[in-house]
């Protein structure tokens, strides 16, 4: 279940936009991903309405492909009331997830939230953070036990800590999947030169390889339109009237 807005703010929302969705070839060509056509609604103010409903109150999108477009979406969509959309570009080449998280650290805070461009996710966004703060760690990963059910699972949890997670080089072990949602301290890009190409995945194995990476296994399945699969299911989904 989705938690209710309190008094207590979250913190703000990195949206990764800016990849080329080259598992949706055509369908993505001349929009971005994030502003892909769901039950007569782009994607991204689906995305927003869940994240206000969660208690979020500013996102940062993080855009490269066809930004012009999202730039234009976030000036002139109906956001949720009191969500504020701010869209900060990678700049004249594509910076990759960490490279854009870097650029977009003066608008994100001390810490933020990550939450991939192309993941619905109706978690307990609160409850991931509390889960942050109390583990004292860097950052955080939310997982799903998904036994390769969905997708492709990366993680491996021993006693409930994240002991090797790869996207590329899978193990049995492997019944966690990296569920799409993280939450980040802006130390963790310290090394990162600006305006360099770099990638989140990495950034995680590093945390992980010297146990600050922090982990949450959440209950609630995800939903992604990264795949015709994935896309197709979420239209069906809010065509019949799902949220």
């Amino acid at each position: 279940m989705i938690a209710s807005a309190t008094a207590n703010v979250l913190p703000s929302v990195a949206i990764l936009a800016g990849g080329l969705a080259t598992r949706l070839g055509a369908t993505a060509t001349a929009v971005p991903k994030c502003l892909l056509d769901i039950a007569g609604e782009p994607f991204l103010l689906r995305q927003a309405r869940l994240l206000a409903a969660g208690g979020v109150t500013r996102v940062v999108v993080c855009a490269g492909h066809l930004a012009e477009q999202v730039e234009s979406a976030a000036a002139t969509l109906r956001w949720p009331v009191g969500l504020r959309i701010e869209v900060v570009r990678d700049g004249p080449r594509l910076l990759g997830t960490a490279g854009a998280l870097r650029r977009a650290l003066p608008a994100l805070g001390r810490e933020f939230f990550v939450l991939y461009g192309d993941s619905y996710l109706p978690c307990d966004y609160r409850a991931v953070h509390e889960a942050f703060r109390s583990s004292g760690r860097l950052a955080l990963m939310t997982v799903y036990r998904n036994q390769d059910r969905w997708d492709a699972s990366n993680v491996e949890l021993q006693g409930g800590r994240i002991v090797r997670y790869d996207k590329l080089n899978r193990t049995p072990a492997m019944k966690h999947l990296d569920y799409g949602l993280g939450v980040l301290r802006a130390e963790v890009f310290g090394r990162l030169p600006a305006g360099e190409s770099a990638d989140l995945a990495a950034l995680y194995g590093a945390l992980v390889a010297t146990g600050e990476l922090a982990t949450l296994e959440v209950r609630e399945r995800f939903h992604e339109i990264g795949s015709e699969a994935g896309l197709a299911e979420l239209r069906a989904r809010f065509a019949r009237g799902g949220a």
